[in-house]
């Protein structure tokens, strides 16, 4: 009933009720719905273990009470669900700042960076958070970080690195979003770059999104960095699987946090949200990835072996349609691919 392994652990994002909504779109969706919806999701008595989240109004106070955290804390709690992984509101828009900014800019990216560490560390006093990361990126687009690639990695670097020392005093780790959408982040290449510049490994790694990575291989925002050939066949499975491995290899070492995800080899951009990796319904036939076989690339090391690296995977589909979101038929499906994920690549503890 359970299946063979409990871990890692199987979580639900919230950030998809908001990311791409708004006034230019479709309106967001409610927390509280987000959190019914993961909690009646079920397949043959397996359930989600938790929920990400996102740490940006109308879902949480970006400067919270201690009476809003003990809410949310409570209402996850009652419905038998963990929190985990916390998007940081790093970017303009709410407060934050491009990393690769003014002093200012950096300043204000690296306040709400602590601003989610202590929505952590609280959320773990309250015995509602056992594992995950703080989420970052650059709040910087390709475009601007290409007009000085050296001087803007440096400086994101450095940001990064007081974000880091941040982190550390509150016993958190810092994950930076592998999109091509984020400056100094938009290839494969450029996150290690960045990575090794900011030298902080014991603090700061990487979140791998199956949907957005598979955008790494094919070049988009950074074409001498692409993988598969131009005009690219889908069905040269084998093709695929050697440009997969070697992104994987090369990142997997840096990877913290990861995200189950399936793309149609398409971009998307929606309300405010850049065009990134387009995630599209873990049922739809156009998916481009093969979903348990592939995760295990981000899952296993070189040997084989399960690697361990993070307890718990999350699944993120950003810019569905409300319609496709408040079906429990589209959490139950993305539950039984987890499941499957786990069943093929985790462990028992």
């Amino acid at each position: 009933m359970g299946g063979k392994n409990n871990f890692p652990k199987l979580h639900n994002a919230m950030w998809p009720g908001l990311v791409g909504k708004g006034s230019d779109s479709e309106p967001g969706i409610e927390l509280d719905t987000l959190l019914d919806l993961t909690e009646k999701a079920q397949v043959n008595g397996v359930k989600f273990d938790g929920v990400d989240i996102f740490h940006c109004p109308p879902h949480i106070n970006i400067d919270f009470t201690d009476d809003e955290v003990k809410r949310l804390a409570a209402n996850v709690q009652r419905r038998g669900l963990d929190i985990a992984s916390i998007v940081a509101p790093v970017w303009p828009p709410v407060g934050g700042g491009s990393a690769m900014g003014s002093p200012s800019d950096r300043k204000k990216f690296v306040a709400n960076v602590e601003k989610s560490c202590k929505l952590g560390a609280r959320l773990k006093e309250l015995g509602v958070r056992h594992y995950g990361v703080i989420r970052v990126d650059s709040a910087a687009s390709p475009s601007d970080w290409a007009k000085d690639p050296a001087g803007n990695t440096k400086k994101i670097a450095k940001t990064w690195r007081e974000a880091c020392s941040v982190a550390a005093d509150y016993g958190e780790r810092l994950a930076v979003e592998g999109e091509i959408c984020w400056g100094g982040m938009h290839s494969w290449k450029d996150v290690i770059n960045t990575m090794e510049e900011t030298d902080r490994p014991q603090t700061i790694g990487f979140q791998a999104d199956m949907a957005h990575t598979l955008l790494y291989t094919m070049g988009y925002n950074a074409p001498k960095s692409r993988l598969l050939p131009k005009n690219f066949d889908w069905k040269s499975k084998k093709v695929l699987d050697e440009a997969l491995t070697k992104m994987t290899d090369a990142l997997r070492p840096w990877t913290i946090d990861f995200h189950v995800a399936q793309n149609d080899g398409t971009v998307k951009g929606e309300g405010y949200h850049d065009k990134t990796g387009k995630h599209c319904q873990v049922t739809d036939p156009k998916g481009k990835l093969d979903i348990p076989k592939h995760a295990g690339m981000w899952l296993r090391g070189k040997d084989g072996e399960v690697t361990k690296a993070f307890r718990h995977i999350c699944w993120d589909g950003c810019m569905f349609p409300n319609t496709v979101m408040l079906q429990q038929k589209t959490w139950n499906d993305i539950l039984a691919t987890m499941i499957k994920v786990r069943d093929k690549h985790g462990w028992v503890a």
